[in-house]
C-alpha cells in the first residue's frame, strides 16, 4: 500500500521488481529502498530492484536503515527529495514507517514547520510520536 505524504513523496512497504515498471508508470521518478539486504530471507535483492528501476527508466538510490533514523539517512532523504525535482519519489522499508519517519525528518530539515511534518506523518497514517523529540 502506497501512502502519499504529499504529492511528490510517497513511501510504502517492500516493492517487488515486477512491480517498478508500474510505479514508474504512476509517476515515480525515483526509488529509494530504505530496507538492508538480509533483513528477512523472503525479501527481494536491492540489485535486483536497482536493476527493475534501471530497466523502467527511474533513478534508484539504496539508503538502508538499520538502526533507527541517523543524520547521514535524513541528508540522503533529501537529496534524493532534491534529485526528483518535480516528480514522484517513492521511498520503500519493510513497513513503510522508517521510510515514513525518514522522509518527515528529511522535510523538516528542509525548512518544513514541526506542526506540518506531523500533520503529514498522521495524515498518511504514522504515528510521528518515535521522531517528536526531533521535530
Amino acid at each position: 500500500m502506497i501512502h502519499k505524504l504529499d504529492d511528490r513523496t510517497w513511501v510504502s512497504g517492500q516493492v517487488a521488481p515486477h512491480e517498478v515498471a508500474g510505479l514508474a508508470a504512476s509517476g515515480v521518478t525515483l526509488l529509494v529502498n530504505n530496507r538492508p539486504d538480509g533483513e528477512d530471507p523472503e525479501q527481494p535483492l536491492a540489485g535486483d530492484i536497482e536493476a527493475a528501476a534501471e530497466a523502467a527508466g527511474i533513478a534508484y538510490r539504496f539508503v538502508p536503515i538499520v538502526r533507527g533514523i541517523g543524520p547521514a539517512d535524513v541528508e540522503s532523504m533529501r537529496e534524493a527529495l532534491r534529485e526528483a525535482g518535480d516528480g514522484a519519489v517513492l521511498a520503500f522499508c519493510r513497513s513503510g514507517t522508517r521510510s515514513a519517519l525518514a522522509c518527515a525528518l528529511a522535510h523538516r530539515e528542509g525548512g518544513a514547520s514541526a506542526d506540518e511534518v506531523t500533520e503529514k506523518l498522521t495524515r498518511a497514517g504514522f504515528d510521528p510520536g518515535p521522531i517528536a523529540h526531533l521535530l
